[in-house]
Order: structure tokens, then sequence, then C-alpha cells
């Protein structure tokens, strides 16, 4: 089975940047479209961006688009998540998950229940 492990996270200030990064191990994710959630204290998990296993489809949550990117390498079977101008509401645990049951669509992308396999979650905090 795929495992995942998210790592990048840390404590920035408000207009800063950290790049996140999702590691594969097991398995390859190469097939699998790979997908970024985030989850703040006491709030509900929420989608944040999608990548295709071709990488030619990417989508974002409307908070998010036009300041992160999503990215991917198959070749180091790795995701990564590039995130500019941090506001103290991108506070949160952020995850990435893969689909290895290829279930996931135009639908149901944004769902935390197309994808099964999911990592340890990396902090980003951002400060006032």
């Amino acid at each position: 089975q795929v495992q995942l492990v998210e790592s990048g996270g840390g404590l920035v200030q408000a207009g800063g940047s950290l790049r996140l990064s999702c590691a594969a191990s097991g398995r390859t994710v190469s097939s699998y479209a790979v997908g970024w959630f985030r989850q703040a204290p006491g709030k509900e998990r929420t989608f944040v961006a999608v990548i295709s296993a071709n990488a030619r489809i990417t989508q974002y949550a409307d908070s998010v688009k036009g300041r992160f990117t999503i990215s991917r390498d198959n070749a180091k079977n790795a995701v990564y998540l590039q995130m500019n101008y941090l506001q103290p509401e991108d506070t949160a645990v952020y995850y990435c998950a893969s689909d290895s049951r290829a279930a996931s669509s135009s639908l149901t992308y944004s769902y935390t229940r197309a994808y099964d396999i999911w990592g340890q979650g990396t902090q980003v905090t951002v400060s006032s």
C-alpha cells in the first residue's frame, strides 16, 4: 500500500511563503490524482487543491486560487504545494491524499470521500 508523508510546514508571517511536500513510498502514485486538504482547529477538513495523474489538470479552492500552486514530480513520486501570500486564515494542518481507487472525477475531486490514502499532516501557522 502506498504511504504519504507531508513536510515543509512551519510558522510564517502574513504575506510569507511555504512549500509543502508530499512524499509517497511503498507504491507509486503516478497513476493517481493527488489532492491537498486542510483542517483548522474545530473546523471540518476542506479541499485546497488537486492535480491529475499526468499533471495536465489542476483545480483549486476559491480561497487559495492565485496564491497556491500544486505540482508533481512523478519521477520522484512526490507532490508539492507552493503557498504564497499566506494569510492567518490559511492556518491549519495540511494533508495530502491520493485516490488509489481512481474514484475521483470532475464532480467529486473536492470531497474527502474520493480519497482513500492520507498522510499524517503538517502544521502551517500564519501570524498576523
